[in-house]
This record gives C-alpha cells, sequence and structure tokens, in this order.
C-alpha cells in the first residue's frame, strides 16, 4: 500500500510540474489574475460553477475572495451558484437540470463580471450553457478543464486546461491554481 501511496502522490506532483513547465499555462493564469483585478476594481463580481468535487472547488475559491485569503482585508464580492439549495432544486425540477447555472447568471450576472467554470471533461451542458449566458451579457469566461479542455475549449477568454486526464489530478491542480490566483489577486488589491 505505501508504494501506490507513494505513486499517486508521484502523480499529482508530475502534473504540477507539468503545468508549472507550459508557458501558455503560466500566461493565462498571469491573464486572468488581471482579469479579475480589473472585475473587482471596477465593481464587478466574480461568479464560480461547478459539478460535484469542481462544486467543492467552486465554493472553495469563491470563499477565499469573500472571506479572506492571507490579508485581513474587506470582502470581495464572489460566490458559487450551487450554495442556495432551494433555488438549484427548484430550477433543476421545473427546467431542468442543464440551466440551473445559466438561469441564475441571467439574473446576477452583468458586463464586465467575471465567469468561473470548472468541468474536469470540459463538456459538462450546464456549464456550457452557463457559458453561453455569461457570453450573452458581456461577462469574462475563466474555465478550467482538464487536458483536452473538451467544448468549453473554444467558448472561454481564459482556459486553464491542466496537463492531465485523471480527473483527481486535474482537480488537485485546479485548486493549486486557484488558491495562486487568489494570492496574486489579494496582493495587487491590497498592497501595503
Amino acid at each position: 500500500m505505501k508504494n501506490r501511496i507513494k505513486e499517486i502522490i508521484k502523480a499529482s506532483i508530475d502534473t504540477k510540474q507539468k503545468l508549472m513547465d507550459d508557458a501558455v499555462l503560466m500566461d493565462t493564469i498571469e491573464q486572468v489574475t488581471q482579469a479579475m483585478v480589473t472585475a473587482f476594481s471596477n465593481g464587478n463580481k466574480v461568479l464560480f460553477c461547478g459539478n460535484g468535487g469542481s462544486a467543492a472547488d467552486a465554493q472553495h475559491l469563491a470563499a477565499e475572495f469573500s472571506g479572506r485569503f492571507y490579508t485581513d482585508r474587506d470582502p470581495l464580492p464572489s460566490e458559487a451558484l450551487h450554495c442556495n439549495s432551494s433555488y438549484m432544486t427548484a430550477v433543476a425540477n421545473d427546467y431542468g437540470y442543464d440551466v440551473v447555472y445559466s438561469r441564475i447568471i441571467k439574473g446576477t450576472g452583468r458586463p464586465g463580471d467575471v465567469l468561473v467554470g470548472l468541468s474536469t471533461s470540459g463538456n459538462s451542458v450546464n456549464i456550457i450553457k452557463a457559458v453561453e449566458e455569461a457570453r450573452k451579457i458581456g461577462m469574462i469566461i475563466v474555465v478550467f478543464t482538464g487536458e483536452g479542455g473538451g467544448k468549453l475549449r473554444s467558448m472561454c477568454d481564459h482556459l486553464i486546461n491542466v496537463p492531465s486526464n485523471d480527473t483527481p489530478r486535474i482537480q488537485e491542480s485546479h485548486i493549486m491554481v486557484g488558491h495562486i490566483i487568489c494570492e496574486l489577486v489579494e496582493s495587487e488589491l491590497f498592497k501595503k
């Protein structure tokens, strides 16, 4: 069992090493950071959406902005769109799960807001529909996926496609990249 534990850790490290060695991804992380700094500076918000483990990551990252990361500072307007269970169950029941995110974006999204969609496959229908709605509104679209990017690859302004096809390794890297962005955004907005 110890050998398997080490293999899993090594696979995680290898994925992160590939990510770190990818100059395009490094540039994209920098661009996403700047887009969020600009959005927050202009009074806009950052919205996150995902399914399953990606929903948990969405909630985690939204809390880093709306709560705090390292700095004791004012909250930044950010939320994960799945956290209102009454809304989610009503819309899923009345309209279908495919539109749970696009419907709330239509109601609350504004031009200049940032939508971050997390989908390891890049093919989650409800994330695709959310991105389509965000595009109509004039939101900035960031997508976190796995290596291929799926259908979302060509639908976003900024693609963070982790170089792996293994869901746990992708999600581990998503949270790492999310933490990097949160730290950099916070340090830019709240310079001492």
